[in-house]
């Protein structure tokens, strides 16, 4: 029995096994390592996943640090100039510098559905539902439009606008207001119509209340009956911009002179909206 019994008690101590150690994880890095590691994932992911993943990596994502140290290599064209107007690295929440990376609003078209693309989605319609509509064509007289979609005036008035947030899209504060960028806007058109028509741009740059603080608004273009098809092109550069922008106005207007029930108005074919700084 007692023979037994210590072969029993000797096989089961033989049975067991050591407890495996734990394999060295992210979360057991000191935090300049973890932020090292962090700072080499694309900025989207590390908004949008690891962000989500414990509090520690939300610190760390939402670190001034972690952007600081990712700027200059992601941008380091900009670099020089947005170092002189960083935000404060004290700011509440998320950093402001991880919505830049993540946007990239420098270069980038601004504009929600500038050819119509997906119709008036992002666009506020000041005139009547049916006064527009969309369509597609091959007009090759404007590079690379082959077979793009566009707006097209019709039934006496076209009228949209479209606001932009800047600070949404990714700028800050310290960057609007240093004097270093400027906001290029452009519009084409295709002057194929069959009635006498008027097209208007006006676009504003507004200040946080939405007051206007400059402005883009040539004079009224006359378009004539019986003309050929040609594309032409609104455009302007805001540069030396006063302080305090913080949104871009885009409106495009077009009075038919005579209606018709049919669609011969002005196809509205891109708009753009974009920011640029202003380099060494």
């Amino acid at each position: 029995m007692c023979t037994s019994a210590s072969r029993n008690w000797l096989v089961g101590v033989c049975s067991l096994k050591p407890e495996p150690k734990e394999t060295p994880g992210p979360n057991q890095l000191p935090i300049e390592m973890l932020r090292e590691v962090l700072s080499y994932l694309p900025p989207r992911m590390l908004i949008r996943h690891c962000r989500l993943v414990c509090r520690r990596w939300r610190d760390v994502v939402d670190d001034w640090d972690l952007w600081r140290s990712i700027l200059p290599w992601k941008h380091p064209n900009l670099w020089p100039v947005i170092r002189t107007c960083l935000p404060p690295a004290d700011n509440p929440g998320p950093c402001i510098l991880g919505r830049f990376c993540e946007r990239r609003p420098i270069g980038r078209n601004l504009l929600r559905s500038p050819r119509g693309l997906g119709g008036s989605q992002k666009w506020t319609v000041l005139s009547r539902e049916d006064d527009w509509t969309e369509e597609k064509e091959n007009l090759e007289v404007m590079p690379r439009a082959y077979m793009q979609t566009s707006f097209l005036s019709s039934y006496r008035r076209y009228h949209k606008k479209q606001v932009l947030d800047l600070e949404k899209e990714g700028l800050w504060r310290e960057l609007l207001d240093s004097g270093n960028i400027e906001i290029c806007v452009s519009d084409w058109r295709n002057d194929r119509q069959g009635i006498d028509c008027i097209y208007q741009l006006t676009v504003h740059l507004l200040d946080a209340n939405q007051a206007i603080l400059d402005h883009f608004s040539p004079l009224p273009f006359p378009i004539r009956r019986g003309r050929n098809s040609v594309s032409s092109r609104a455009s302007h550069v805001f540069s030396n911009i006063k302080k305090g922008v913080r949104f871009v106005s885009f409106e495009r207007h077009i009075w038919d002179l005579e209606f018709r029930n049919e669609q011969y108005g002005v196809c509205l074919m891109n708009s753009t909206v974009f920011v640029r700084v202003c380099l060494p």
